[in-house]
């Protein structure tokens, strides 16, 4: 298992994981990152200074990725962990773990205080991991990332 930068090369297979995954959870596809424009091209959104995006992949197979991203209008210290998607083969294999603590790690590194997410209850299993990495609910959503149809918001304190 490989834990790297996403490169331009990524995108195709990335933007298929991302949109297969909200098809298999039957998840809105107005107002989420299927309808996103930057889905397409992850590489360029991530060269934003002070963001990042992480590829998991095994024997040149990407498997899914994460980010940290200064979405506009988040409070200061605030970056949203965006665009973390598995494909279903890598579920349920401590992936999704290893990815959350290198943005927690990179995060920090960045400066950031808080880690915010949007997401919904369909995907079950990652909210209860959010939970168990220190995730909390909030009752509202913070900054503008355009997805106005996600309906879980969750804040993280990140350890310094």
């Amino acid at each position: 298992m490989n834990i790297r930068h996403i490169k331009d090369t990524d995108n195709p297979a990335l933007a298929r994981i991302l949109r297969k995954s909200l098809d298999e959870f039957e998840v809105p596809k107005e107002g989420t990152v299927y309808t996103d424009p930057t889905t397409d091209d992850l590489f360029q959104l991530f060269r934003q200074p002070n963001s990042i995006y992480y590829v998991a992949e095994e024997d040149d197979e990407i498997l899914g990725g994460c980010g940290v991203y200064p979405t506009p209008e988040l409070p200061r210290g605030y970056a949203e962990l965006v665009k973390f998607y598995l494909s279903p083969q890598s579920r349920g294999k401590g992936l999704g773990k290893m990815l959350l603590n290198k943005c927690f790690e990179t995060a920090v590194d960045l400066g950031y205080t808080h880690l915010y997410l949007e997401s919904f209850p369909q995907f079950e299993k990652a909210v209860e991991m959010y939970k168990k990495t220190g995730f909390t609910f909030m009752d509202h959503p913070l900054g503008n990332s355009g997805h106005y149809a996600c309906n879980v918001w969750m804040v993280k304190e990140l350890d310094r």
